[in-house]
C-alpha cells in the first residue's frame, strides 16, 4: 500500500556515476598505502651472508688523499666525504662507456664528480639538513644547466674536490636480500591494480599519487610564442570608438596619429 509520508528518492545516474568514483578512489588510495608498507617491509628485510662471497666487477669510489688523512681535520672532512662520495660500478677497471663518435660507437672514459645539490635538497635532505655551519662552509652555489629539468638551476657543490681521489677495488658480494614469495605477489598484485594503465592510472595521477609538484621552487613563467604580431582592429583605440569616420579623421589628423607598421627588421 503506497503511503505518502514514506518516500525513498532514487539516485540520479550522475550521482550513481559520482559514487562509484569516489569508491574506486577509495580503494585505490588503500591499495596504494598496502602497496607502499610492503614495499617498505621488503626494503628492511635483514641481508643473508652468503657462504661463499664472490666479486661482480669493480667500484670506484673516493677516498682522502694521503696528505689530508695524516692531517689534524682528517675526520672532519671524512664527515664530509660520506655526504658528498659517489660509487660507480663497471665490469673492468677501465671504467668506459660507449659514445657514438663519427657514426662509429667508441669507448671513452667515465666521468665521476663528487655529488651535488640543489637548493631544497641541500636544506631538507636527511644526508645534507644535519651539516654544521662549518661543514656548511664548504659547499658553493654555482649555476648549472640540468639536462632532466632541461634549465639552469642554482646547485651546491663542494669547494675543494682535489682533497679527495678516486680508488678502485673489487666489488665482492657477501650478502644477498631473501626473496618472499608471498610478499612479491601481493606486492605485483597491487601494482597491477594501482597502475593499471588505461583503467585506473588516470585517477592515481589526479587524486592519490599526483604528478610531482615543484611548488618550492620559484619558477619565472616563460612567455610563450605570440599567437599574432600585430594587434587585433578590436583592441585598437581609434576602432573601439562610436564615432563617425569624418570625426575619426579630424582626431587623427589633430593629434597627428601615425600609423607605425613594426617590421622584422631594420634599415
Amino acid at each position: 500500500m503506497y503511503n505518502p509520508d514514506y518516500y525513498i528518492r532514487s539516485k540520479s545516474a550522475r550521482r550513481r556515476k559520482r559514487d562509484a568514483r569516489t569508491d574506486l578512489e577509495k580503494r585505490v588510495r588503500a591499495a596504494y598505502k598496502e602497496w607502499r608498507h610492503l614495499r617498505e617491509v621488503r626494503r628492511n628485510m635483514p641481508l643473508l651472508p652468503l657462504p661463499e662471497p664472490y666479486q661482480k666487477g669493480f667500484v670506484r669510489y673516493f677516498v682522502l688523499r694521503e696528505d689530508v688523512a695524516r692531517s689534524k681535520r682528517a675526520a672532519f672532512f671524512e664527515e664530509l666525504l660520506e655526504v658528498v662520495n659517489t660509487y660507480q660500478y663497471s665490469d673492468n677497471r677501465k671504467f668506459e662507456a660507449k659514445k657514438r663518435r663519427r657514426g662509429k660507437r667508441v669507448l671513452v672514459p667515465r666521468k665521476q664528480e663528487l655529488e651535488n645539490f640543489i637548493e631544497w635538497t641541500f636544506f631538507h635532505s636527511k644526508s645534507t639538513r644535519y651539516l654544521t655551519e662549518a661543514q656548511r662552509a664548504y659547499f658553493i652555489k654555482v649555476k648549472r644547466y640540468m639536462p632532466l629539468q632541461k634549465e639552469f638551476m642554482d646547485v651546491y657543490e663542494f669547494a675543494d674536490p682535489w682533497r679527495f681521489v678516486l680508488r678502485v677495488r673489487p666489488n665482492m658480494i657477501t650478502h644477498y636480500r631473501p626473496v618472499d614469495s608471498d610478499l612479491e605477489r601481493d606486492i605485483d598484485a597491487l601494482d597491477r591494480f594501482v597502475y593499471d594503465r588505461g583503467k585506473r592510472e588516470g585517477i592515481f595521477l589526479s587524486s592519490v599519487g599526483g604528478r610531482g609538484g615543484r611548488g618550492w621552487r620559484k619558477v619565472e613563467k616563460k612567455r610563450g610564442k605570440e599567437k599574432y604580431r600585430f594587434k587585433p582592429m578590436y583592441q585598437v583605440p581609434l576602432f573601439r570608438s562610436k564615432a563617425s569616420a569624418l570625426e575619426i579623421t579630424e582626431e587623427t589628423l589633430s593629434t597627428n596619429y601615425q600609423f607605425k607598421r613594426q617590421y622584422k627588421w631594420e634599415i
